[in-house]
């Protein structure tokens, strides 16, 4: 089924449990904290039902029907290479700033399936399920988060530790009819906006924390399941204009109650096995899938804020200076190093049986370099604009007062651009360099892949060392203490 805008915006009204300040919201695609977001993920389902767009977003099926392409499984170097073309249309709708729009998850869930052998070593039973769920959530065109962290709580110990052992979700009961899950887990980014859930943990598990290794599918309106929203940016951004990003790409974070949710066997791929809670991810394709899909996403977030960057030279008269250009310059350079890491996990990607999957330690080194790419990226963005992006009318009413609009019309002045044109451009910059939504964009790309020892840790340890050490070996075994030592003594023998 491919699904339209207006089919997946009913879908949400679903009785599902919102709870945003203080109040328990009836409708989220009709609420003022999340109405625009929802509308922006509608469009998003529009493009790629459109006709127009039916070869680029879709792919036919094993059964013959279309489906969506996130959830396409490549087989060769150009499927892969096609897939990646229709997510970066759809990455462009939002400009990168949906960072768990439906193709994430999709990615991970597709990854998994991929690695269906691994869960047949595991149990049979678990393997169906994962692929029965997968076939449905393809074929049934749905929006997944997921939540694969525990609440922080005290750091210093594990789970099972915790004051409250049921403060991270965790197995309660098990029967013939599926699990009982009670507790919380985080963080549902774009929960509000999908249809399904994830629940699983990445994070380590211990010995004794059996009861916290878990992976399964439910809908977000399951009885007992709780959405507690984190504040609302679009809810404080009620004019377009003066917000462009907040008011209508805010994908909301959440963090989920379970309370006594049962989850039946049929959606549940793994219980109570922690070597296998990590294999889903590392031994299968999963992790590498779902982490190619946010290289991409970032590629074209980093090129529409290269733009910004640009545009505000212009706006400002201050192309022609050498050291704007050199800034210029520098930022081209890394947004390209970005797009070259997603095109290299491409072309040094590798099989899987009979699927073509991205080049793991590329990524790795892609997730590495970008975790501290972004932030300097964003410093030199502020450093072009000086007070321009701070210096705005308070908002879109200063232009309903005709004293304040011929004020505007003379202040804000610039050699590329009308008064209206500046403002517009800079409400915008502001929007996604300075605002508290940009903010929150900030801390999401440092730490959407892990706190940056865990990323490291995955680029030192899928590195190919053996080829680096190989070479080094033979430089060494070019030369000898005992050549050198040999010689003069030969020479003096002569």
């Amino acid at each position: 089924m491919i699904k339209t805008g207006s089919a997946h915006i009913a879908s949400l009204r679903d009785g599902r449990e919102i709870f945003l300040d203080g109040q328990k919201i009836s409708d989220a695609t009709a609420h003022p904290a999340f109405r625009r977001a929802v509308a922006s993920v509608g469009r998003m389902f529009d493009f790629h039902s459109a006709p127009d767009n039916r070869a680029l977003m879709t792919f036919e099926t094993d059964t013959g029907t279309l489906a969506n392409r996130i959830w396409q499984l490549p087989t060769s170097y150009e499927e892969l290479k096609t897939r990646r073309r229709g997510l970066e249309a759809w990455t462009e709708l939002h400009a990168g700033f949906l960072g768990r729009a439906p193709d994430h998850v999709a990615s991970c869930i597709s990854g998994m399936y991929m690695g269906l052998d691994q869960f047949e070593l595991y149990d049979p039973a678990r393997a169906r399920a994962l692929a029965d769920y997968y076939r449905h959530a393809r074929d049934t065109d749905l929006y997944l988060t997921y939540v694969i962290i525990n609440p922080q709580a005290d750091r210093s110990k594990n789970a099972a530790e915790q004051a409250d052992p049921f403060l991270s979700a965790a197995i309660v009961d098990e029967d013939t009819g599926g699990i009982t899950v009670r507790g919380a887990k985080m963080l549902a980014t774009g929960g509000i906006m999908a249809n399904e859930v994830f629940v699983t943990c990445i994070q380590p598990l211990q010995k004794g924390e059996e009861a916290y290794a878990l992976s399964f599918a439910i809908p977000m309106n399951t009885r007992g399941l709780k959405i507690l929203s984190r504040k609302s940016y679009e809810a404080a951004a009620p004019s377009v204009f003066d917000n462009p990003l907040s008011s209508r790409f805010d994908e909301n974070d959440a963090v989920l109650y379970f309370d006594d949710v049962k989850v039946p066997w049929d959606r549940i791929f793994i219980a109570g096995d922690i070597a296998m809670t990590g294999r889903q991810f590392h031994a299968t394709p999963a992790h590498v899938y779902q982490n190619y899909q946010a290289q991409i996403r970032l590629s074209v977030k980093l090129k529409f804020l290269l733009a910004i960057a640009r545009r505000t030279a212009e706006v400002n008269g201050t192309t022609g200076f050498p050291q704007v250009r050199e800034t210029l310059g520098q930022l081209a350079a890394e947004a390209a190093m970005v797009d070259a890491f997603v095109t290299a996990m491409e072309a040094k990607g590798s099989y899987y049986g009979p699927y073509f999957v991205p080049d793991r330690h590329t990524l790795y080194a892609a997730q590495t370099l970008t975790q501290q790419l972004y932030g300097k990226f964003i410093t030199s963005l502020r450093e072009l604009a000086g007070g321009g992006m701070i210096m705005l009318p308070s908002s879109v009413h200063d232009y309903q007062n005709p004293e304040l609009a011929a004020l505007i019309a003379k202040t804000q002045q610039s050699p590329a651009a009308s008064a209206e044109e500046k403002v517009k451009f800079y409400k915008l910059a502001w929007d996604a360099v300075g605002s508290e939504f940009a903010s929150r964009h900030a801390q999401y790309e440092m730490f959407y892949a892990g706190a940056g020892f865990v990323v490291k840790n995955h680029s030192f340890r899928t590195y190919d060392w053996a080829g680096a050490e190989r070479l080094l070996d033979m430089m060494l075994s070019s030369y000898s203490l005992a050549d050198e030592v040999a010689q003069p003594a030969a020479r003096a023998a002569e």
